[in-house]
Formats: structure tokens, sequence, C-alpha cells
């Protein structure tokens, strides 16, 4: 499945993207340490250009072009974090139900021209397309505009677990879900 529209492509990832991703990740590791953002991820921990190569060998990682430019990546599959399954849901549906968001990133340079919520919805769409009817992310407690965005579409937070997530010690992990 590829979405396209304006200015926008959002598509599998291949091979040659893996530096674009890695270099996302580097953009936010040091946007987090310079304070501009607070996302609550480590660099050399995570995400790295490992986390983008799993996601490409399970054939699950996406990529969303902005002018042609990859600025923005993330992980759909029905893998769910460890955390979910003690999660007090407010759907009980199945695994094969269930589609997951992980490690949506756009890249600051781009930042706050919607490619979030584009990414979000073409998540959604992957979604319908392939049978799912409950929809699940999390994020990290201390991530404010991840969260505004997810309520703003509709996402409903049913936890804050503390956990380590992803080798990161201390994350007060956010569960959100929504039904499609």
């Amino acid at each position: 499945m590829t979405i396209t529209s304006k200015n926008i492509i959002i598509r599998k990832a291949v091979h040659t993207d893996l530096d674009a991703v890695e270099n996302i990740y580097d953009e936010l590791h040091q946007a987090e340490e310079d304070n501009q953002i607070s996302i609550g991820w480590k660099r050399d921990i995570y995400p790295v250009r490992f986390t983008a190569e799993e996601a490409l060998k399970r054939d699950d990682l996406f990529v969303l072009e902005y002018n042609g430019i990859v600025s923005g990546a993330g992980m759909i599959n029905n893998i769910q974090v460890d955390v979910y399954h003690k999660a007090p849901w407010e759907y009980d549906a199945k695994d094969d139900q269930i589609c997951v968001l992980h490690t949506l990133v756009i890249s600051p340079r781009v930042s706050g021209k919607g490619l979030g919520t584009r990414f979000v919805r073409f998540y959604e769409e992957y979604a319908k397309e392939h049978g799912f009817s409950e929809l699940r992310l999390d994020t990290n407690e201390r991530n404010k505009a991840a969260r505004a965005m997810y309520a703003k579409l509709g996402y409903k937070e049913i936890s804050i677990v503390p956990t380590t997530f992803n080798g990161i010690p201390g994350v007060n992990l956010v569960l959100l879900e929504k039904m499609i």
C-alpha cells in the first residue's frame, strides 16, 4: 500500500531508506539533548539504526517522503509490547484484530506541517485494508506533543504503565487505543 497526496508519499521502506531513517533518529536525539523536544528516547539505546533494520527485515517499516525527501518513518504490525497484555483495554480484541503503530518519527526539520497526523491516518487506512478493527499504540508520558496529536485524532489513553522500555529505564508508558 502506498499513499500519495500533495508533496507526500507514504510507502514501504526499502534498504536504501535506512540511512535517512537513522538520520531522523539522530535529529530527534539531538533535539532532545538540546531541550527542544521531550520524547524520552536515548541516543545509542533507542531508536537506533538496528531498530529500523529489524523492522525492514520484518517488512513492517514505512517511510514518509515530503517533497521527495524521507522525512518520517514508523512501524505498522500486530506485535504488541509486553506491557500491553496486562493493560485494561476498553475493547477486548483478539490478537488478530489488533494493529499497532510503533516508533513514529517525523524529522524536526519539517515538524508542524501535519506529517505526523498524515502518517497516523495512513496507519488507520492500512489497518482497515488489512482487516484490523482495534488500533493500539504507546508513547512516553513526557511526549506531550504526541499525546495531544493522538487525542485530537480520537485515541483514548487507557493507562500509564511504569516500565523499562526498549532498554530505557524509568519510562511511564502511555497506552492508547482506538476502535475503527
